[in-house]
């Protein structure tokens, strides 16, 4: 059998194992962006390899080497995609250059991809399909003095990076989080498992009938800062790589740039794609340009993923909770909220808005969490509009409602959980710290525009140019009667708070301090005491 027709079916395997799990590789993709396309971006990579193979007639091993990395690079798809292509041609690299291919060739081979791909990547990051490359050539490596034969090896290294996958989300805090493993690694994985079946003249591994099961938060996840995925293919003479790519760092973040001196693949994450193909025509001529809508794609996502939950028997009771901060989102969601609409500060909900939302719900009865002072008016108005049996608790803040969430129970009835909901918001003091948009003067205190200011229940009672000062007047305020735990919640511009933590834990040290993410604009520090 020639290397041409035995490289074929190896990347048929590797592309049909890939395929059988492209959907639940897509499912898994939150890192770098939650677009869910890792398990496309690197099917389409790979197909682009197996349909070059089926087109050549070349049986010269280095000119089909040279044949199967170009075809991976101008053939690669979004960030995974492009990582994979450089794990291609550090194989390949290898394989060109040796005679036969036995075990001591394949441990080699994974050692050149694994090489290959971290030096592609400006800033490596662990917990990714990097880390399950690396494990695989390590396992190559401490395997060569126990006589296995290359198809012994291949199964071994698939066995240790099942293990790698698995640990993805103990060196990735975003994983970790979501409650998945990497999408890219999974995807990788699936390559070597392939080929290792086919190596062994095996028939793949059924893929699993059903999907993991995936938490709420990851279907939930932050919108990259940039909205498109950019990629292009630059071809000309002595293309400078290291120039192309400090021009295209200015533009976004993501960026891989690889290849060699006549063709470079370039992979960006940017609100200005055109500018990024304009640094492309600059050096050379620019080809295969592929620009996705990210934040579309990440929608699409998490409607496909909340799609294929299976339906679930209807609770006695839903809640309504209008939220503004990703980070709060979370944790009214962690807690039970059953539907969230975007609002808050300067951004009040309308009536239909609420009743929308109230509607879509399958509960039979609906707790509807206003929080915020100025909702609570068109909160009641939604109640007397729906057909459901709504009851409002009058939350006037995010800490309120996330207080009152504590004592929410699916299983009670509206009325019965809007009690006890209450009855936690009555014993809460909140506060908040702001920038005054104006010269102001509440409650006696006088704040210029520009100058923090403080409230404690809806009270003025500070006002400087000190955060910390600031901040630690409102938790003395709340903290005037005995508490057991203050929460705080950072806002979209985020404080630091080591200073002001210290200050309250020195002042009150038995007090449980929490401190939470939330991203609501407008208040870098929501407070509460209960």
């Amino acid at each position: 059998m020639t290397d041409r027709v035995r490289v074929q079916e190896l990347a048929h395997g590797a592309l049909a194992s890939l395929e059988a799990n492209r959907q639940r590789i897509d499912d898994l993709n939150v890192y770098p962006v939650p677009d869910g396309d890792t398990g496309t971006n690197l099917t389409m990579t790979a197909r682009s390899v197996v349909d070059e193979l089926d087109r050549t007639t070349t049986e010269d091993r280095a000119g089909l080497v040279k044949e199967v990395t170009r075809a991976a690079l101008m053939g690669a798809r979004g960030n995974s995609g492009v990582i994979l292509s450089q794990i291609i041609r550090g194989a390949a690299e290898t394989l060109r250059t040796n005679g036969e291919v036995d075990a001591h060739t394949v441990a080699a081979a994974f050692r050149s991809a694994s090489d290959a791909a971290y030096r592609a990547v400006r800033q490596p990051v662990e917990g990714t399909m990097l880390s399950v490359i690396r494990e695989m050539a390590e396992e190559g490596e401490n395997a060569e003095s126990d006589g296995l034969t290359k198809e012994e090896l291949l199964i071994r290294l698939v066995r240790r990076g099942e293990e790698a996958v698995a640990r993805t989300p103990e060196q990735l805090e975003v994983l970790r989080e979501a409650g998945v493993v990497d999408a890219g690694g999974a995807g990788l994985l699936e390559i070597v498992r392939g080929l290792a079946a086919t190596a062994a003249g095996e028939p793949l591994p059924q893929a699993p009938t059903q999907r993991e099961e995936i938490t709420i938060e990851a279907f939930h996840q932050d919108l990259s800062p940039y909205r498109y995925c950019t990629t292009f293919v630059i071809e000309g003479d002595e293309l400078d790589s290291e120039k192309i790519e400090h021009e295209l760092e200015q533009l976004g973040d993501s960026l891989l740039v690889v290849g060699d001196p006549e063709a470079l693949k370039v992979h960006v994450h940017t609100d200005e794609p055109g500018r990024a193909l304009a640094v492309g025509t600059r050096a050379g001529v620019i080809d295969r340009v592929e620009i996705a809508n990210m934040h579309e794609q990440t929608v699409q996502r998490e409607r496909r993923l909340l799609e294929a939950v299976p339906a679930a028997q209807p609770s006695s009771t839903g809640v309504v909770a209008v939220v503004a901060g990703n980070g709060n989102r979370r944790l009214f969601e962690s807690l039970g909220t059953t539907k969230i609409v975007e609002g808050g500060q300067t951004m009040n909900p309308s009536t239909a808005e609420l009743v929308d939302a109230i509607e879509a719900m399958s509960a039979a009865e609906v707790v509807l969490l206003p929080n915020n002072s100025n909702v609570v008016l068109s909160a009641e108005q939604a109640a007397g509009l729906s057909d459901k049996l709504v009851t409002v608790v009058p939350t006037d803040s995010l800490p309120a409602g996330l207080a009152a969430m504590v004592a929410f129970d699916s299983a009670r009835s509206a009325a019965d959980n809007a009690a006890a909901m209450n009855e936690v918001v009555e014993g809460i003091r909140t506060g908040e710290v702001t920038m005054a948009s104006r010269d102001v003067e509440l409650n006696g205190l006088s704040v210029r525009k520009g100058a923090w200011l403080g409230l404690a229940n809806g009270t003025a009672v500070a006002g400087g140019s000190d955060f910390d000062d600031v901040a630690a007047a409102v938790a003395e305020r709340l903290l005037e009667e005995p508490r057991d735990v203050m929460t705080l919640l950072t806002g979209a511009d985020e404080p630091e708070l080591e200073d002001l933590l210290r200050r309250i834990q020195e002042a009150h040290p038995l007090l449980e301090l929490d401190v939470q993410a939330g991203g609501q604009p407008h208040y870098p520090l929501l407070l509460s005491a209960e």
